[in-house]
């Protein structure tokens, strides 16, 4: 037992992270030496009802409690004690999505996540309006489009915030976010960090008729920095994450953060020229860029880091739901053969063996869309699996196809990154489900990208550990340390991990594969639009 950890624990002074993923709510304790000590987690899934992804708040109060009674549990088996008290908390989760509430906290519609391809009419309009890209998963999206389709509802809203907005609001009483969880709601003005006053002003104007009683900027949260006050944990906050009435109020809140923001930070990817992918159900890639785009592109995305420099985000809905689909599908056939294996085996079978199918893939392609992608023009997915009559169809072959069709769309937006705008990219650091297992998605993700891809040891702690670091920093920092000072100097000084370059036969083969992924697109399109459940 580390008598040190314990002693830091009864003070008092851990620092928790908590993030809400796609597929799991996951809570993370690290102490002075930003390591973590403890850990808790909660497995969920979204939902498809009435044609929109979404999760039940009910859902979100049961998660979170379960992934910190979770983590209670690991620091009481590893330490002996009870956790009674933390020096800090941050919330992390998805990014966007449209989460509305009345004067009285009711919620009036429905929780619409970023997987949603729901908005397209208000994105293009909006982006044309602003002459800057708003994506269909931004909350403002959501917003206008609700208003273009007359919901009854949009006339009642107090707030409107993001799911990482609501958990941190319920648990303090503030309507803040942080700043890359702000440029994922509304355009930011780039010299002070919150939301464009011009473009609101024409948003208000955009929706004056309509009569509502309110204005966008009464109803939006609060976009403060890295490190500002964000509030402290309330005595009705502290029931709402430990039922028990064991954890006491009083810690210290930071600002609420997107997923985006905290793989930047987990990375140490937030200086100009750096960049991280997060590879898992959703894949993103995100660029701190050194000067603005030349132009509008609807492909990429203008978000921030959390302490308010300009990024390039590259995001795609879908990345490993279809390897997911396959592996619980082939541990099915190898129980109804009578050698049943488990799902670590499966999942190191498929990537391990990726590395030996042919560089194109052999005449096989893995269309992995679950659900639409802006980037391919497609409101609706169709996952699907095509191959040429003379494909040499074999597991390796299927294996690197299921991979590379994982990143091929991503691949496109990176493209308009790197060959039109010209942005140098000096690091990409990779971290997610997808570099989980050996280094086959670490060695083909740097094929595909054409760019050498770090991975961390510490990449696995992911978002959580990302949020929790946020939080020390708002915690512990120097009144001038900015957040770039403290991460290298105090958390990534001494950081080990490993750098793989791409293989030009992979980066060959990879290039046949997305002509060919491209050339079924068509198909994708024909299956959506008639292959209806």
């Amino acid at each position: 037992m580390d008598a040190e950890t314990k002693c830091l624990i009864e003070a008092g002074e851990g620092i928790l992270g908590i993030e809400f993923g796609s597929t799991r709510i996951k809570a993370v304790l690290i102490d002075k030496n930003h390591e973590p000590i403890a850990g808790g987690s909660h497995a969920w899934e979204n939902r498809l009802e009435n044609g929109v992804w979404t999760y039940h708040l009910d859902d979100v109060w049961t998660g979170i409690q379960d992934a910190y009674a979770d983590l209670v549990r690991d620091v009481q088996g590893k330490y002996g004690i009870t956790l009674t008290k933390l020096a800090g908390i941050g919330i992390s989760a998805m990014m966007h999505g449209y989460l509305p509430f009345d004067a009285d906290g009711v919620q009036l519609a429905e929780f619409r996540t970023w997987r949603n391809a729901m908005t397209g009419p208000a994105a293009e309009k909006l982006t044309d309006a602003f002459a800057f890209n708003v994506p269909q998963r931004w909350t403002i999206a959501h917003l206008y489009q609700a208003i273009l389709n007359q919901e009854p509802h949009v006339a009642r809203i107090d707030y409107l915030t993001t799911l990482a907005g609501y958990v941190h609001w319920k648990l303090t009483g503030r309507r803040v976010v942080g700043t890359g969880e702000g440029s994922g709601i509304f355009p930011l003005k780039d010299d002070t960090g919150t939301y464009d006053p011009a473009r609101v002003a024409q948003f208000d104007s955009m929706t004056a008729a309509c009569g509502f009683k309110w204005k966008l900027l009464d109803i939006l949260p609060e976009v403060i920095p890295a490190g500002a006050d964000a509030g402290c944990l309330t005595a009705e906050g502290a029931s709402l994450l430990d039922p028990t009435g064991v954890l006491q109020p009083g810690a210290r809140m930071a600002p609420p953060e997107g997923d985006a923001g905290t793989g930047m930070v987990a990375t140490n990817s937030i200086t100009p020229g750096t960049g991280n992918v997060s590879a898992g159900t959703s894949v993103f890639a995100m660029i701190v860029l050194e000067h603005e785009l030349s132009r509008v592109h609807v492909e990429i995305d203008n978000v921030a880091t959390p302490d308010g420099k300009p990024v390039a985000m590259v995001h795609c809905n879908n990345c490993t739901s279809d390897i997911n689909a396959y592996a619980e599908m082939l541990s099915g056939f190898a129980k109804a053969a009578g050698a049943p294996v488990s799902m670590d085996q499966v999942y190191g079978a498929i990537f391990n063996k990726a590395l030996e199918g042919s560089a194109d893939c052999g005449g096989v392609i893995n269309v992995n869309y679950f659900s639409g992608e802006t980037i391919t023009d497609l409101t609706e997915g169709r996952p699907m699996l095509v191959r040429l009559p003379d494909a040499a169809f074999t597991f390796e072959n299927m294996a690197r196809s299921l991979l590379f069709g994982a990143v091929a769309t991503l691949k496109m937006g990176m493209d308009i990154l790197t060959e039109e705008e010209k942005v140098k990219i000096v690091s990409l650091l990779g971290h997610g489900g997808f570099f989980k297992t050996g280094t086959s998605g670490q060695q083909l993700m740097a094929a595909a990208l054409n760019t050498p891809v770090s991975v961390m040891k510490t990449a696995g702690e992911g978002g959580p550990w990302g949020m929790a670091l946020l939080t020390a920093y708002a915690v512990r920092r120097a009144e001038s340390e900015t957040l770039g000072e403290y991460l290298k100097k105090r958390v990534f000084a001494n950081a080990e991990g490993s750098t793989l370059n791409p293989v030009q036969a992979d980066v060959n083969g990879f290039k046949r594969y997305i002509e060919q992924f491209k050339a079924v697109m068509p198909a994708e399109k024909a299956a959506v639009e008639g292959f209806k459940g």
